[in-house]
């Protein structure tokens, strides 16, 4: 009967007011109830020229056996199904009520409201060729216990390790695997240190180079890393990218990973020495010397340096403090100027120039004369040049009001 009816057309009519369901067992009613003629069934339904079709086509069925079917089947209607259709064992997805995947991957999915949405496992029968996922048309709900039966010879065990973004952790798990499909899943007791080491290394791609626990400080020594880069092509220094650090995980930070499995272990990571050891001894001392941290200025402060790889490193300095300084300060064997952000004394930029000299011979003076009327009680001498710099509202021993 199974047979007949999946090589007929649909006993169950479809349309309007008339949805089904895709359950095969259903169908097999259908024409049991077709059989025992209309005063016994409710027919409304039920296709019965599709009947008549199926019934010849059981009797064909029949006539091909050497002996008559003898009693029930031990197996139920899905199982028989996954007899003929294997590769279409499927198991509901997890967070859906309609959506199941096949052994074979694809994805597919039951209408809205049928019955065999309440089963985990089904056996898909006839379904369309959705781009994305097929349409379940005929189909039968089967036990996991029964899957086991009859795909022993299939059924794999498998040792997997993975990120779990749910739990940003690493999970180690043995599974039962029937194809694409898994069927239970245990957590594994001694997982292998290196499988581990991989599933945090892929959590961190997923995470991305910001999980780390970068500061400021490094952040800034990694910049003048990638700055030197830009600046020397030829001259080795470590691509320190995020896109490159990312690919290259497994050398220079997987060697630090041994029981690391979850993001807030990254916190006990010493990153800084673990990047800083990227460069030699010689590099190290090059990057101070090419790419320092912090100018020292005219007036004796020392400040920071803000690098940005492909931009020129900038310097933001109160403009008092350069009194004295003609040539703008330069990086890397003086090839590269630094981009002064010149400060009044409210911190704000008055000015940005990689050509201090020429903002003394040009632009000072209408500096001086705007912001000696704003500022009266600092220092603003007609020749900065010769002027002291200070980083005081006066030089020292200056005591003019």
């Amino acid at each position: 009967d199974l047979a007949a009816l999946l090589s007929e057309r649909d006993v169950i009519k479809r349309g309007p007011g008339m949805e089904s369901g895709s359950d095969m067992e259903l169908r097999l009613q259908a024409l049991e109830s077709w059989r025992d003629g209309p005063g016994r069934a409710r027919m409304g339904q039920v296709d019965r020229a599709a009947c008549a079709r199926v019934e010849r086509a059981v009797l064909a069925w029949r006539r091909l056996r050497s002996a008559p079917p003898q009693g029930e089947s031990e197996l139920s209607i899905g199982g028989l199904l996954a007899l003929a259709f294997p590769d279409r064992i499927a198991r509901r997805r997890a967070g859906s009520d309609t959506r199941y995947q096949l052994v074979s991957g694809r994805g597919v999915r039951l209408d809205e409201g049928d019955p065999l949405v309440r089963h985990d496992y089904l056996v898909v029968a006839d379904l369309d060729a959705g781009q994305r996922e097929g349409r379940v048309f005929r189909a039968a709900a089967i036990g996991l216990e029964e899957i086991r039966q009859l795909q022993a010879a299939h059924i794999e065990h498998r040792q997997r390790t993975d990120w779990d973004p749910v739990s940003s952790s690493v999970v180690a798990s043995e599974e039962e695997c029937l194809g694409s499909l898994v069927l239970a899943s245990r957590p594994l007791k001694r997982p292998d240190q290196g499988a581990m080491i991989g599933g945090m290394i892929r959590g961190i791609r997923r995470l991305g180079i910001e999980a780390l626990p970068w500061t400021r400080e490094l952040q800034q020594w990694r910049r003048r890393v990638e700055s030197l880069r830009d600046w020397q092509p030829e001259a080795g220094w470590p691509d320190l990218s995020a896109p490159a650090l990312l690919d290259d995980l497994e050398q220079w930070l997987g060697p630090y990973l041994q029981g690391v499995t979850r993001r807030d272990h990254l916190k006990s990571l010493d990153l800084s020495s673990i990047l800083r050891n990227r460069l030699n001894w010689s590099q190290q001392q090059e990057l101070e010397r090419l790419a320092p941290s912090h100018l020292t200025l005219p007036s004796g402060s020392r400040k920071r340096i803000t690098y940005r790889p492909g931009e020129a490193p900038v310097l933001e300095v109160r403009l008092q403090e350069l009194f004295g300084l003609r040539q703008t300060p330069a990086l890397c064997n003086g090839a590269i100027p630094v981009l002064l952000h010149l400060l009044s004394p409210a911190q704000r930029p008055i000015q940005v120039t990689s050509d201090l000299a020429g903002f003394w011979d040009n632009t000072y003076a209408e500096v001086r004369k705007e912001l000696k009327g704003r500022y009266p009680k600092h220092y603003w001498p007609e020749d900065p040049e010769t002027a002291t710099p200070t980083a005081r509202v006066r030089p020292r021993g200056d005591n003019r009001s």
